[in-house]
């Protein structure tokens, strides 16, 4: 087993973290890079049910604002409180410490519709 587990990627730019049926999801490195500096990010209620595709909230930074999508259906449990008073930790990490939420996923788990790492550069490349 690796050090860090892999991540998985949506179409929409959002990594996801599967430890169990706990998804840990935050903002890929190349869109953390296109929004710039992190100023804000709206976060749903802890206990908000998400669907896959759904919005959960929103990030805003000095170039835009953008809209969150729930790569994995299930429930909020946690939010990274950490960036309401830090939020360039988006910036400076990630996909580690600037995570976003942790939701409680419904079993079974869907995750057809993510990408691998290699696919995700992919996409990225297309663009």
């Amino acid at each position: 087993m690796s050090e860090l587990p892999e991540l998985l990627f949506s179409k929409s730019h959002e990594w996801v973290r599967i430890d169990d049926d706990i998804a840990t999801v935050g903002i890929t490195a190349h869109a953390q890079e296109e929004l710039g500096d992190v100023a804000l990010i709206l976060f749903p209620e802890v206990g908000r049910v998400l669907q896959v595709d759904e919005k959960f909230g929103e990030i805003e930074s000095i170039k835009a604002v953008s809209d969150l999508f729930s790569p994995i259906a299930g429930e909020v449990i946690a939010v990274n409180e950490e960036l309401e008073t830090s939020p360039e930790l988006v910036n400076d990490d990630p996909q580690a410490a600037g995570w976003l939420i942790q939701i409680r996923a419904f079993i079974p788990m869907d995750t057809s519709e993510l990408l691998s790492a290699e696919e995700y550069d992919e996409l990225v490349m297309e663009h």
